[in-house]
């Protein structure tokens, strides 16, 4: 399966998850927590996935690693409806608590900023789009937005493993694990480029 038909079938399993989660977990304060807890970790799954699909290609040559780079766009508009559910998510508890929603403005800029990049992201994996921004704002945009997310994943897992529980461990190890292929892909295309001998 390659293409749209990938983004079809991650929404279409992304959204039964959401509402049989919603389902079972009932739309009490308790209830809607546990589904934003469960949203962002299928969200986090789908993004590191897309997150890691070039350096894994370039480190590990494979059919798996060459269909995942190939099929990258189509997994990143799918972790945009993956996250667009976890945003739906915590709109229901805001709605729920009212006033006694909590947040704080690192939260809501650095948060908000990632759901404006992962939009504009989503909307610009188009062809049309895409050419109406243009090759080199393209990459921009999306150098910076897969960044971005990457380093609030980074964050909150991070300080979820230290600060709350080490359920949250296997999730910033992979975080850390992801940045960590991405660096090692770096090095070794720039060996590449060294090792290619200068025309005369």
């Amino acid at each position: 399966m390659n293409g749209w038909r990938i983004f079809w079938l991650f929404a279409a399993l992304e959204t039964a998850i959401f509402a049989v989660a919603l389902s079972a977990f009932g739309t009490d304060e308790a209830g809607l927590r546990a589904l934003v807890r469960l949203t962002v970790r299928v969200s986090f799954l789908v993004f590191i996935t897309v997150y890691a699909a070039a350096p894994l290609r370039r480190l590990f040559p494979s059919p798996a690693t060459q269909w995942l780079s190939r099929n990258r766009r189509y997994l990143g508009v799918s972790f945009a409806w993956a996250h667009g559910l976890h945003g739906l998510a915590i709109v229901l508890l805001a709605l729920l608590l009212g006033d006694g929603f909590e947040s704080n403005a690192a939260t809501v800029v650095g948060g908000g900023l990632g759901y404006a990049l992962t939009a504009a992201m989503a909307a610009t994996s188009f062809d049309r789009s895409a050419r109406w921004l243009g090759p080199r704002r393209w990459s921009l945009l999306h150098r910076a937005g897969l960044h971005w997310l990457w380093f609030i994943f980074a964050l909150n897992w991070t300080g979820a493993a230290i600060a709350t529980s080490l359920v949250y461990l296997p999730f910033a190890a992979l975080t850390w694990a992801a940045a960590a292929l991405r660096g090692a892909a770096l090095v070794a295309r720039r060996r590449t480029a060294s090792a290619v001998p200068s025309p005369a």
